[in-house]
């Protein structure tokens, strides 16, 4: 009998260990879900990544996560399986100043659009219509920050449920049209991050799902109940909405303005942060004053969310797992693709007909590969350096069983037709002054190919009066017809020996008709014919000396490189053309000749001291004694101790080295401007004959001088001297490059 008493005993002891085994279990897993929620605050949502680390640090499990503006960028990168530390990584790695430009770099731009700078100085164009001019709908339009958000969350690029991601996640935008919130927790995640932090007038609305969607901050910042619905028993809160100003700070209509924009938040924000229990755990960073625009202390800002987590480290404690429970909360959440799926196929979406031949001509090449952020983001960069686009996106999408990516090309808002204006000024404190003011008006997408016409106007010291039909011979060449027609009127000098005796006013009105090839975005070679006819009369000097009637025919090539990163203030590249004009009778030239010029500039940078060699060289074949041939030198930069124009010649050559050092407190200049100073070295002259031609006459200038880089171009205050004494002064606005 004692065997089986025993083992009945054994029997029992077994089932009751591995009870109360399992109700510790159950009791260890039945934590209370925990919920996030992240308030709008742009770049005080920096702060929302220092509480995330803590979070991380401390094993506090994330059962859902909600998030406004800033915090639904952060929220949503740390639902689609990022780690703190990672998303810490990427947004230090983002430059951010440029990450809120939307044009690409200069070495990125299309090279047509390159040639923009030369002349037209202001940098951003309008749109034209019949109704007058039309601005873009916001500063910014989020192209490269939304790429960067692109490449973050490619991982769970395909997951078009917010519930399964590895964090179940929700945004919060606001129709533009009705002022209702929208709440979205499907469809593209990065279309909704986009969409959530899309600040009125500062970023360009976004639109998903046919509305036209901008920042969720103005309708609920602090989604509080949208997280609460999500199933969860606890929330942590993270405040970092922007305190109000006090009056000594309302000092402009700017801080009255967004003092009232504030209240108004704030006034939510506290409605919301009253509907919190006593379980749930808010967390206020210390942020001062930082404004929502200033992302170049985003270090600062995310150790203040770091410090604000662990003050509140105790109760936060309450809500962590042990290493082993952790593991199995990481491990059961919805996996984070590691592997890049094959693209079968690549096409335009529904809004994006018009420029399917043009997805299919520049995107071919991805077809049949593993997708590549970093070809993705070089094939969008080109599209987007042509000029044409507003926003240039593509998704994940799944059609009969192949995966292959859809484009969205979202044409400017304000286009298709654009104005840009330039401004030249120059004053040498004497009582002379000369200006050019210039439009450029440009109509695109004229024909299927990307046909353009554009058209320069010029009052001032040199009217000027051009335009040119560029035609592409298809999309997938480069390949072009331009036909052009060109009136110029300028200033020629006439001298003796080193006295100008005579200034001479040249009209010209020419056409041409152009063939030629743009290599990829750096250089173009035209060839053409000219035909053109003028006359010459003396403005200033004896009336007695003779006027001129002309006529122009010939061929001509050109040869031009440029990846030069700055037309104003370059910091590295080179530019370079070589030109060739020959005239011939049997094209209706009066005389028979052929003329030379070249151009080469190099710009290398150390820090913040920039270097340059620069040269121009132009000669004729004959020695030309008609003015309106000459070419000239004077005034900055090109031989600055002399007035503008003071040489000329049908021979000419000058070489200089230019330096110039970037000031400024952060090198950020004067009123937040690029600001520089410098000293040129220069050497050139010009020649009647051939035969004249020596370096021993060459004559040597140099330059000091303070330049700014304005919205309006770069302005230069200089001082200039001349071997021979002279000195010239200058108030310069335009470009010197």
């Amino acid at each position: 009998m004692q065997r089986p008493i025993a083992s009945t005993l054994r029997a029992l002891t077994l089932c009751l260990l591995a009870c109360t085994s399992t109700a510790t279990f159950a009791a260890e897993t039945a934590r209370p879900r925990i919920g996030l929620v992240l308030s709008g605050g742009g770049a005080r949502g920096a702060a929302h990544v220092g509480v995330l680390k803590v979070l991380d640090e401390m094993r506090v499990p994330v059962d859902a996560i909600a998030g406004t503006s800033m915090g639904a960028v952060v929220g949503g990168l740390y639902a689609s399986g990022m780690s703190a530390r990672e998303i810490e990584t990427l947004m230090n790695s983002v430059n951010w100043q440029d990450a809120f430009l939307d044009r690409p770099p200069r070495a990125e731009l299309g090279f047509r659009r390159k040639q923009d700078d030369r002349n037209f100085l202001v940098r951003y164009s309008l749109g034209v219509r019949e109704d007058g001019f039309v601005l873009p709908q916001g500063l910014v339009q989020g192209q490269k920050l939304e790429q960067v958000l692109r490449n973050a969350a490619l991982p769970v690029a395909e997951v078009q449920d917010f519930d399964r991601l590895p964090i179940p996640f929700r945004a919060i935008a606001t129709d533009l049209e009705t002022g209702e919130a929208v709440l979205m927790k499907s469809g593209d995640l990065v279309t909704a991050l986009r969409a959530s932090m899309s600040a009125p007038g500062v970023f360009a609305p976004a639109q998903r799902e046919g509305r036209l969607l901008v920042d969720g901050g103005l309708v609920q910042n602090l989604p509080i109940d949208i997280a609460r619905d999500m199933g969860v028993d606890v929330l942590i809160v993270v405040d970092v909405s922007f305190p109000l100003y006090s009056r000594d700070q309302l000092a402009s209509p700017i801080e009255v303005t967004n003092q009232a924009f504030a209240i108004m938040i704030r006034s939510r924000t506290l409605e919301e942060r009253r509907k919190l229990t006593e379980r749930d755990i808010v967390i206020d960073p210390p942020l001062g004053k930082l404004t929502s625009t200033d992302f170049t202390r985003m270090t600062q800002t995310l150790r203040a969310g770091e410090q604000a987590a662990q003050a509140a480290s105790n109760r936060l404690s309450a809500l962590a797992l042990d290493e082993a429970h952790y593991r199995e909360y990481l491990a059961g959440r919805n996996p984070r693709a590691t592997q890049r799926p094959t693209i079968e196929f690549v096409h335009a979406d529904s809004r994006s007909q018009d420029y399917a031949r043009l997805v299919d001509a520049t995107m071919s090449d991805v077809v049949g590969k593993p997708l590549d952020p970093a070809t993705m983001q070089q094939q969008l960069s080109s599209l987007y350096a042509l000029d044409l686009f507003e926003s240039i996106d593509y998704s994940l999408v799944e059609e009969n069983g192949a995966t292959g990516l859809e484009m969205s090309l979202r044409r400017k808002s304000w286009g298709p037709n654009y104005a840009r204006f330039g401004l030249n000024l120059e004053d040498d404190f004497e009582g002379n002054s000369r200006y050019n003011a210039a439009m450029r008006f440009i109509m695109t997408e004229l024909n299927a190919l990307g046909a353009e016409w554009l058209t320069d106007l010029q009052i001032g010291e040199n009217p000027r009066v051009f335009t040119e039909f560029y035609q592409p011979l298809s999309l997938a060449s480069r390949y072009f017809v331009a036909p052009q027609i060109e009136f110029e009127e300028r200033s020629v000098y006439a001298l003796q020996g080193d006295r100008r005796f005579a200034e001479y006013r040249v009209r010209s009105l020419q056409g041409a008709l152009d063939v030629g090839r743009e290599l990829s975005n750096w250089g173009e070679f035209r060839f053409g014919v000219r035909r053109g006819e003028g006359r010459s009369h003396v403005l200033i000097g004896d009336p007695m000396l003779p006027g001129d009637e002309f006529n122009r025919g010939g061929m001509f090539a050109r040869f031009s490189y440029d990846k030069l990163d700055s037309i104003f203030f370059p910091r590295r590249g080179q530019q370079f053309t070589f030109e060739w004009r020959g005239e011939r009778s049997g094209f209706g030239a009066d005389q028979e000749f052929d003329a030379f010029v070249t151009n080469w500039l190099i710009a290398r940078s150390i820090d913040r001291n920039t270097f340059i060699f620069w040269t121009d060289i132009g000669t004729t074949i004959d020695d030309l004694t008609r003015p309106e041939d000459f070419f000239s030198l004077g005034g900055f930069w090109n031989l600055s101790g002399l007035p503008p124009g003071y040489l000329s010649g049908p021979h000419y050559g000058i070489a200089r080295f230019i330096y110039y050092r970037k000031i400024g407190r952060g090198g950020s200049g004067v009123l937040d401007l690029p600001a520089y100073i410098g000293v040129s070295a220069e050497a050139g002259n010009t020649w009647l004959r051939r035969d004249d031609i020596s370096t021993g006459d060459l004559r040597k200038d140099g330059s000091l001088f303070f330049g700014v880089d304005t919205p309006l171009g770069p302005v230069y205050l200089a001082a200039g001297f001349d071997e021979g004494g002279d000195k010239q002064f200058y108030l310069f606005l335009g470009r010197s490059f």
